[in-house]
C-alpha cells in the first residue's frame, strides 16, 4: 500500500516524530511505500542505524506546523480567558480551506491507500489542520489511522476554551473509515467512555538489533560535553518543560555531590519554557550541581553544524551515559524510558501514572520515587554506580522484559491487526 503520515512536524527527537519513524520503518519492512506531510520534515538519511526506511515522497506545508504565525494566533485566541474574537472562526475557516487543498493534493497526487494521522486528532496544536483532515476523511472515506499520543483534556492550557464545539467533534472524530491507536490503557479507557474503540500501541524499539556502541565518531563526546576522566555522566534525555520534573534530577545529583557527576540535558527548552530552564540553572548553581545544557550537540542524525562542529545523535549520549534520570511528572508512555532500557542503562523513574498502570506491572525495574527524592533512592543509585554486577543484572532483566513487550515484532503484530480491519 501507499501510506501517508500526516502531522504538524515529523522531525527532530520529540516522541511523536520518533514513533512515526519507527512505524514507518516497520511498514517499509512489510513492503509498503511511505509518504510524509507536515510543517517540518527531517531530511532522509540513508545511514540511520535505527530508523532506516525508504520515503517515496513528501509534502512540506508551512501552515501545517503549530509554530506558523497564523496557527499560533489561532491557538492563542482559542484558549484561555480571552474575550471571544469575532475573526477567530473566520481565520480558522480560511486556513482550514487552504490545508484541505494541500491535503487533497498530497493524498490524490501520491494515490495514497491509507493515511496515518500522528497526534492530529489528539492535541489542538493546529486546529485548521485537524479540521481539514477530518473533512477529507469524512468526504472520501479514505482508510485512516489516528495515532494518539496525548489528549487535550490532559493539558491545562486547553481549558477554558472558545472552541469547545470543535474539541468535542474533532478531538478525536467519529468516522467510519478511521481507526484509533493509543499508547496506554488510560487513553484506551477514556476513548471507550466516549464510544470509540481503540488498540494500544506502546512505545517500542527494535530490541532484536544490538544498539549502537562506542565508536570513532562518538569517542570524544564526553570531552566535548566538558567531562573529565572519572566523571559520571547522568543523562536527562528529555525536552525542558515543567512536566519532565528535571528539578528532581538536580536534587538527586546534589545529594550525590561527593561523586564527580555531570548532569547533561540533551534536548531544547520549548518556546514557553525559558523561565523553567532559568529556574533549573539557578537551582543547580545553588545546589553545587554541574548542569550541562547541551541540546545544540544532539540531533536525530550525526551531522556538522554551520560552524563545522560535530553534532551527535541522541544515541551517542546513551552510549556514554552512566545513569539515566527520568523523573517525569506525567508521560503518555515513556519513549526515553524504552530507549534507556534498550541501551541497558540504570534508570531513576518518578512513578508517573502510566508507569504505575502500564509499565511497572510488566516487571520493569528502576530506582523509583514518588514525587520526592528519598534517602533510599539516593542509596540505590549509589549502589548501582559502585556495583557494576548489580547494574548489569537490572539492565539485563529490563532488556528481556522490553524485548517481549516493546519490540518491533510486537508492534508489527498490532499494526497488522489494525490494517486487516480495512
Amino acid at each position: 500500500m501507499r501510506i501517508g503520515f500526516i502531522s504538524f512536524r515529523l522531525a527532530g527527537t520529540d516522541g511523536v516524530s520518533l514513533e512515526s519513524a519507527k512505524i514507518a520503518q516497520i511498514l517499509d519492512r512489510m513492503g509498503h511505500k511511505i509518504y510524509y506531510f507536515a510543517g517540518e520534515i527531517d531530511s532522509e538519511h540513508v545511514d540511520q542505524d535505527l530508523f532506516s526506511y525508504s520515503r517515496s515522497g513528501q509534502m512540506l506545508i508551512d501552515t501545517a506546523h503549530y509554530t506558523h504565525p497564523e496557527i499560533r494566533w489561532i491557538t492563542e485566541h482559542a484558549f484561555g480567558s480571552r474575550p471571544d474574537y469575532p475573526e477567530l472562526r473566520q481565520r480558522i475557516e480560511s486556513t482550514t480551506a487552504q490545508l484541505e487543498l494541500a491535503l487533497k493534493q498530497f493524498i490524490g497526487g501520491y494515490g495514497l491507500d491509507l493515511i496515518i494521522a500522528q497526534n492530529v486528532f489528539a492535541l489542538p496544536l493546529n486546529i485548521p489542520l485537524s479540521l481539514a483532515l477530518q473533512a477529507i476523511i469524512g468526504e472520501t472515506g479514505v482508510p485512516a489511522i489516528a495515532h494518539h499520543h496525548d489528549f487535550y483534556w490532559e493539558r491545562d492550557q486547553y481549558h477554558p476554551s472558545l472552541v469547545e464545539d470543535i474539541l468535542l467533534s474533532t478531538f478525536p472524530p467519529r468516522l467510519p473509515s478511521l481507526r484509533h491507536l493509543v499508547i496506554n490503557s488510560r487513553a484506551q479507557n477514556e476513548l471507550g467512555q466516549r464510544g470509540l474503540a481503540s488498540q494500544i500501541l506502546p512505545n517500542f524499539l527494535d530490541f532484536a538489533s544490538e544498539p549502537p556502541g562506542a565508536d570513532l565518531y562518538n569517542s570524544d563526546l564526553r570531552r566535548e560535553l566538558g567531562l573529565q576522566d572519572g566523571d559520571y555522566l547522568f543523562l536527562q534525555p528529555t525536552r525542558v518543560i515543567p512536566r519532565k520534573g528535571i528539578e528532581l534530577s538536580i536534587e538527586l545529583v546534589s545529594r550525590l555531590r561527593d561523586l564527580p557527576i555531570k548532569l547533561v540535558i540533551s534536548h531544547h527548552a520549548e518556546l514557553d519554557s525559558a523561565g523553567y530552564l532559568d529556574a533549573l540553572q539557578a537551582q543547580a548553581q545553588e545546589s553545587g550541581v554541574s548542569l550541562i545544557y547541551a541540546p545544540e550537540k544532539f540531533a536525530p542524525f550525526r551531522e556538522t553544524n554551520p560552524n563545522g562542529r560535530k553534532v551527535y545523535r541522541l544515541w551517542d549520549a546513551y552510549v556514554h551515559a552512566d545513569f539515566v534520570t527520568y523523573p517525569s511528572l506525567y508521560e503518555g508512555f515513556g519513549n526515553a524510558l524504552v530507549e534507556a532500557i534498550y541501551f541497558r542503562k540504570s534508570i531513576l523513574v518518578n512513578r508517573y501514572p502510566i508507569y504505575k498502570e502500564d509499565i511497572e506491572p510488566k516487571g520493569i525495574q528502576a530506582v523509583m520515587i514518588n514525587g520526592k527524592v528519598t534517602d533510599a533512592a539516593v542509596k540505590k543509585v549509589r549502589d548501582l554506580l559502585s556495583a557494576s554486577a548489580l547494574a548489569e543484572r537490572m539492565a539485563a532483566h529490563n532488556f528481556e522484559v522490553a524485548s517481549r513487550e516493546y519490540s518491533y515484532e510486537r508492534a508489527e503484530s498490532i499494526l497488522s491487526g489494525v490494517l486487516n480491519t480495512f
